[in-house]
């Protein structure tokens, strides 16, 4: 638990007894780090987290190093729990760690490439990040075997919906199969995970707000006033109030919150983003762009495997590095995908989710201009 910091009258306590919420899908013996210091540790060192790096929060392939990319969301996002978690003498560990993998189901190009996902794979059930991440965090990290995370922590990351703007959570201190849920219907089980959920938003209102000030799509003259009045002008002003009203509104309702006149002000500039920033020409002009390239790295993995199967060797043949390397994806997966009877439309969708913006962009290339294309008439004489 944190240092308190507040003088507070309203306990928040999670119900669940701790061996269900510490509960891994497998047993291990655990070490000094503790259950979810270790689940931090395990998230951070994993493959999907260095590719948030490169991964798109708003604003695309960002040349700008002061540009926000998914991976410093889900930095912010784990300081802001924390900080809130602090001041109920909550698990911080637990807040960090659910905050570091939540995302972790973002494909390349950000919400615009999980829709062209989405569409791709209408007839597959569909796709979204939320269930997404926690499917990677469990199966595909370390070739299918997954992180073997607590409960707890695996149940923020299914549950975290950072696109609904409610004006109060609370748990609702359920343990259910996490692997059969389909829907985003649920809250988190803890009270960290309800933290983290609230946080998400926060991170990324006054966050993308900055970034579109820089870039200039907007300036802070074109905010409303009401905006402006209640929580700032600047990302540091927006967090700072938002999180000191959340903290005294819970503590005297009971459940994680706004007060009526700041969940106002939030709703206002969320509204103002959508139709200033998320909707904004300049970036929506992109998003053709990005179907054509998901579109059609898909369509080519598809014919390759209809063709090759789990025969690595043979994607060799394909002349370019895309071929070469979803080969080796397919041999490390094989087991995993053998044992669950995937299909050949999700591994492929697995391929491509995971991506990063310029890894996606370079496979594009090399399917168009092999590396190799000309390279057999080098040694040709004139």
């Amino acid at each position: 638990p944190g240092q308190k910091i507040y003088n507070r009258s309203m306990s928040f306590e999670n119900k669940l007894p701790q061996e269900e919420l510490l509960t891994r899908r497998y047993a291990r013996e655990e070490d000094v780090r503790g259950h979810y210091f270790r689940d931090i540790t395990a998230l951070i060192h994993s493959y999907p987290f260095r590719r948030l790096k490169h991964k798109t929060q708003v604003f695309f392939a960002p040349k700008n190093d002061h540009i926000c990319t998914r991976i410093e969301h889900v930095m912010h996002v784990a300081t802001i729990s924390a900080t809130i978690c602090r001041a109920f003498e909550l698990n911080v560990d637990l807040a960090w760690a659910i905050s570091l993998g939540h995302d972790f189901g973002h494909t390349p190009f950000g919400h615009a490439g999980e829709k062209i996902l989405a569409e791709i794979l209408k007839d597959e059930g569909g796709f979204n990040h939320e269930l997404y991440s926690l499917y990677v965090a469990d199966n595909l990290i370390n070739y299918g075997k997954g992180l073997n995370l607590t409960y707890a922590v695996r149940d923020g990351i299914l549950n975290h919906c950072g696109e609904e703007f409610e004006q109060a959570i609370k748990p609702d201190f359920t343990i259910r199969d996490l692997s059969l849920v389909k829907t985003l219907e649920f809250y988190p089980c803890t009270w960290e995970g309800a933290i983290m959920r609230m946080s998400d938003k926060l991170a990324y209102l006054g966050r993308d707000l900055e970034d579109a000030i820089s870039l200039r799509l907007v300036t802070v003259d074109d905010l409303p006033k009401k905006v402006k009045t209640v929580l700032g002008v600047t990302n540091s002003q927006i967090i700072d109030t938002l999180v000191g009203d959340i903290i005294k509104t819970s503590e005297k309702t009971g459940t994680i919150g706004f007060s009526d006149d700041f969940y106002e002000a939030s709703i206002i500039l969320k509204d103002f983003n959508y139709s200033r920033i998320y909707e904004n020409p300049k970036l929506s002009t992109y998003h053709a762009y990005f179907r054509r390239i998901m579109n059609t790295l898909f369509d080519y993995l598809i014919d390759i495997f209809e063709r090759y199967g789990f025969d690595s060797p043979a994607y060799e043949d394909e002349g370019n590095g895309l071929g070469s390397r979803f080969g080796d994806y397919l041999d490390k997966m094989r087991k995993y995908y053998d044992e669950q009877g995937t299909g050949a439309k999700k591994i492929v969708a697995d391929y491509v989710a995971g991506m990063t913006d310029d890894f996606a962009l370079e496979c594009v290339n090399e399917i168009m201009v092999p590396r190799r294309f000309g390279m057999q008439f080098e040694d040709s004489p004139y």
